[in-house]
């Protein structure tokens, strides 16, 4: 198979949990480890290094889904993959700055006008201000979600398949486009996760992440499957004995 090649129509949702957690069960607190450390590095690099950070995530990950065991040292291969993610890192993170943007200039910044105005603006005034400000938000809203889904497997074809440029974000569009369905139930399988963690005090958001990311690169294993690699060891001794 090559590279940007992809099966279509392979994802089922409730099994890629399933083998998800069956996965990741034995290793699961290195795995969450691995995930707060990454996240934590690229927040403090004021996300300089988020791409480099979630590419070494995605690749500990892919090791264990692959068969290989964990290891936490692992997680500074991402570095390697500074330069090959930053164009996908810049098409994820710079929209999610222009929505919070937006976000202020159509919420908050009425209410402060607002406030410094006084009794100039009156309450029904505001009310549509406000109104129209959540509409428009709930429509970004809407367009970035979709554009994010599309980029759902971008930094896996980055970490397994070595693409770079933008050919990881088109090839995950493409193969987005054609899982629709089976992405769509991962959607609504973990929102349900995340609301789960939300009751447990808050903190099981955290908890779930794991099981999350791995459900996601799971799904990615199934439309994506890994290479056969071919066995260039040379045979043992004896092998050849009975052609004697």
């Amino acid at each position: 198979m090559q590279p940007t090649e992809f099966n279509a129509n392979a994802i089922k949702p409730i099994e890629c949990v399933k083998e998800a957690w069956e996965l990741i069960k034995p290793d699961y607190w290195i795995l969450f480890a691995i995930f707060l450390v990454g996240a934590v590095i690229g927040a403090i690099s004021l996300y300089v290094l988020i791409g480099a950070m979630v590419s070494g995530i995605m690749y500990c990950y892919l090791r264990r889904i692959d068969g290989y065991p964990v290891r936490f040292e692992d997680l500074w291969k991402g570095l390697s993959f500074f330069w090959p993610s930053l164009p996908v890192t810049l098409l994820v993170f710079v929209p999610a700055v222009v929505w919070g943007v937006v976000l202020f200039v159509t919420i908050y910044l009425p209410i402060i006008t607002a406030a410094i105005m006084g009794d100039r603006m009156n309450g029904d005034t505001m009310l549509g201000v406000v109104g129209g400000a959540l509409l428009l938000d709930i429509v970004v809203g809407l367009i970035m979600i979709a554009f994010h889904t599309l980029l759902t497997f971008s930094f896996p074809l980055i970490v397994d398949r070595g693409l770079t440029g933008l050919s990881p974000a088109i090839v995950s569009a493409r193969a987005v486009l054609k899982n629709l369905k089976g992405i769509g139930g991962l959607i609504g399988i973990n929102f349900l996760l995340i609301i789960a963690g939300e009751l447990a005090c808050g903190v099981g958001v955290y908890l779930v992440i794991p099981i999350i990311m791995a459900t996601s690169l799971v799904a990615y294993r199934k439309v994506f499957p890994a290479h056969v690699r071919p066995n260039l060891n040379p045979p043992p001794p004896n092998a050849y004995s009975g052609l004697e």
